[in-house]
């Protein structure tokens, strides 16, 4: 019985850091940093993003 309580409570407290950390616990003022700030110095850092172009590798085989 002791065995089960203590997996049920692991299992609970699993969930709620699950949720925290997805930023679903936001309405009760409860959210992980990272979700909070962002990241507004690295947009400040980029240097002329606009000349970035993706290209497609066209010696790549297709399958």
């Amino acid at each position: 019985m002791p065995l089960r309580v203590l997996v049920v409570l692991l299992l609970v407290a699993n969930l709620l850091y699950f949720t925290w950390s997805r930023g679903g616990l936001a309405m009760f003022g409860m959210v992980p940093a990272s979700l909070a700030q962002g990241e507004p110095e690295r947009l400040t850092q980029q240097i002329r993003p606009q000349m970035l172009k993706i290209l497609k590798d066209e010696s790549a085989p297709r399958p």
